[in-house]
């Protein structure tokens, strides 16, 4: 038999075993070619035109070759080991390690190349669709065109032609370290050795739960005032972190065999077949693989919480803008106001105007404060604020000695806290007002420019808002004192509004809700399509080493299997087992990272936006549904080799 002839037998006989690994290595060069594409394409000039738009997509390509090359060399790992008794049969017929390493090599060339062509010809022809789908979320007006980038080609075939090099060398130090007996022994050995359980490993065990319930216990204190500096926070953080990751590993190491070990012990011995094949091969399986689950889980966590926190702020992009914003347009210049009417008015568009005269006054709020974070640039004790009058404010009438506080931001409610009554002073220059505190109301009546970003506005009585518009502190006064609110009868004509807004030079502060909702959608769905991506492709990558490691051991399982058919257990029978086993063995650390990303996302998604469990919700579905994908098919294969153990 010849060299080639070999070499095709071989790869007929293996391609049962490698379907799925071609196919992540198809996708992933797919998936690599069109994002490199990305760079290159005209028509991605005005998103990736800012030095952070274009530093965020070649970040992320640094990071997908990273998870791609991580996958390929962990796959081509578990594959040369399940043909080390096949490399021991041609040593054993005299065939040299060198030779044996050519053979190789040409099976892996046609299979990886072969693969990498696929990939990149169902790159180029989805890079439409993903220049589309990023178009589309950033809601930038622009025409997507198939366009074949050379530079894309040459970048892509560098790139996994270095990761070809690494598996061939990785392949070479394999074949050249092993003998011919030990290269029949390396499927044989078990990944874990069933034996009783040892006092460290309960404690271990313990250990884990424990350190991963503190981690979620800080995290949701992080923001809570029980952090009052920086450096607190810092080491906090750091804590969360290392307490989340090292407890993870425990958890794996010990944690799960101690819970299946205390169910074990609680049915005396007595197994059913289902737990046979299930609660056992974990117990002992998983502490072995306890690293490679560790960084699949926080990994998974990671590209979960980060696509939460950017789908957050991308879905709270016009809540957001309505806070900061309150009218479709804003001004506080009255010429600018007459102009821009004028305007709207000769094309016929219906609006209504609301002024509102804001003054800006130093308060007390010592007794209704409650500051959380020291250093911050806030005095209590004299603070300042923007007041307004009850009068401009529809449908609200104050006595004299009242004062209501509105629109307050969640991510400043977090540093310093506000009661729900009290008593405050107002400062004037000359004299200070005692009021008495009403409480705080949600909404938020002029922009933020007038507050700072997120302080709240005071308003008071007619009669005290004169009083204090006589006593002003110059010193504190803004260029303008007054907003002026435009809204369109009409929200079809809003776009057309804004370009109109858009092409005046004001000379006071102006600003468009329109605008800045798109801007921020601009620049969090550049990042949310940036995370998805990184994610999808980690998602994909890691389902795939959890798969074949699932096939790696149901292959060393088949023995077992065929004496349990002998002993007259059905399919059926055995398959129940593995269907729990399999439940277990994507289920934890699914579950683990859901809740690890769960935890990170409730500690500080005020900082990105007002919505928090539409966002969060939908992405932990998406990711699972996509994950559990792999788990059936982990579940069909062993039901392959059921069927075949008999």
């Amino acid at each position: 038999m010849s060299i080639n002839h070999l070499i095709i037998r071989n790869l007929k006989k293996n391609l049962k075993n490698y379907y799925l690994y071609v196919f992540a290595l198809i996708f992933s060069v797919a998936l690599y070619f069109a994002f490199v594409t990305l760079q290159y394409d005209p028509s991605m000039n005005e998103t990736k035109g800012t030095v952070k738009g274009a530093a965020s997509i070649r970040a992320a390509t640094v990071l997908l070759i990273g998870i791609v090359s991580i996958f390929l060399l962990y796959a081509n790992n578990i594959f040369i080991k399940r043909r080390s008794k096949e490399v021991g049969l041609f040593q054993l017929i005299g065939m040299t390690k060198g030779k044996i390493f050519r053979i190789l090599t040409l099976e892996n060339l046609f299979l990886y190349f072969g693969s990498l062509i696929v990939g990149i010809l169902l790159g180029f022809s989805v890079s439409k669709l993903i220049i589309m789908i990023l178009l589309k979320i950033t809601g930038i007006e622009g025409i997507a065109s198939l366009q074949f980038s050379l530079k894309a080609l040459i970048q892509t075939i560098i790139v996994f032609g270095a990761i070809y090099l690494l598996i061939m060398l990785m392949n070479y130090l394999f074949i050249k370290r092993q003998t011919i007996l030990s290269l029949f022994r390396v499927t044989s050995k078990t990944e874990g050795k069933v034996k009783k359980l040892s006092i460290f490993e309960i404690f271990i065990g313990i250990v884990g739960i424990a350190l991963i319930i503190m981690g979620y216990y800080v995290s949701s204190k992080l923001f809570g005032g029980d952090f009052t500096t920086m450096i607190e926070l810092l080491l906090a953080m750091l804590f969360i972190l290392g307490s989340v990751i090292i407890g993870t590993y425990l958890f794996y190491k010990g944690s799960v065999s101690f819970i299946f070990n205390l169910i074990r012990k609680k049915k005396d011995g007595y197994l059913n077949i289902n737990e046979v094949l299930s609660l056992s091969t974990i117990m002992f399986r998983m502490r072995s693989n306890a690293l490679l689950l560790t960084i699949i889980t926080t990994v998974s966590a990671l590209a979960i919480g980060l696509l939460s926190l950017s789908f957050i702020s991308y879905y709270s992009a016009e809540k957001s803008a309505e806070n900061n914003v309150p009218a479709h347009f804003t001004l506080t210049d009255n010429e600018d106001s007459e102009q821009f009417k004028k305007a709207l008015d000769e094309n016929h568009m219906k609006y209504t105007e609301k002024k509102i005269n804001v003054l800006q006054i130093e308060a007390n709020i010592k007794e209704i404060a409650d500051f959380n974070l020291n250093g911050m640039n806030f005095d209590p004790n004299v603070m300042q604020i923007p007041v307004v009058s009850d009068n401009e404010i529809e449908g609200l009438d104050l006595s004299s000695n009242e004062t209501l506080f509105t629109g307050y931001n969640d991510l400043l409610q977090k540093f310093m806290t506000l009661k729900d009554s009290g008593e405050i002073s107002l400062l004037g220059k000359s004299e200070n007002i005692s009021q008495k505190y009403l409480g705080l109301n949600k909404d938020f009546i002029i922009p933020y420019y007038f507050t700072g970003g997120g302080l709240p506005v005071a308003i008071v009585d007619e009669s005290i808002f004169e009083r204090l518009k006589k006593d002003l502190n110059p010193e504190i006064q803004m260029e303008s004192n007054i907003y002026i609110g435009i809204d369109l009868n009409d929200d079809e004509n809003l776009e057309k509004a804004n370009k109109l807004f858009q092409e005046f030079t004001f000379t006071g502060r102006n600003d468009s809700q329109l605008e800045m909702s798109t801007n921020q959608k601009i620049n969090m769905g550049l990042i949310m399509f940036i995370v998805g991506f990184l994610g999808l492709t980690f998602l994909i990558t890691s389902g795939c080493i959890l798969y074949f490691k699932q096939m790696d051991e149901s292959e060393d399982e088949k023995p077992n299997y065929t004496i349990l058919r002998k002993l007259g257990f059905t399919r059926g029978d055995l398959l129940k087992g593995i269907q729990a086993k399999q439940f277990f063995n994507f289920g934890i650390p699914l579950v683990i990272g859901l809740l690890h990303s769960y935890f990170a996302v409730q500690s500080g998604w005020f900082l990105f936006g007002s919505e928090v469990w539409t966002p969060m919700i939908i992405v932990m579905v998406l990711y699972t549904a996509l994950y559990s994908i792999f788990g059936v098919l982990s579940v069909l294969y062993s039901k392959k080799v059921i069927k075949d153990a008999l």
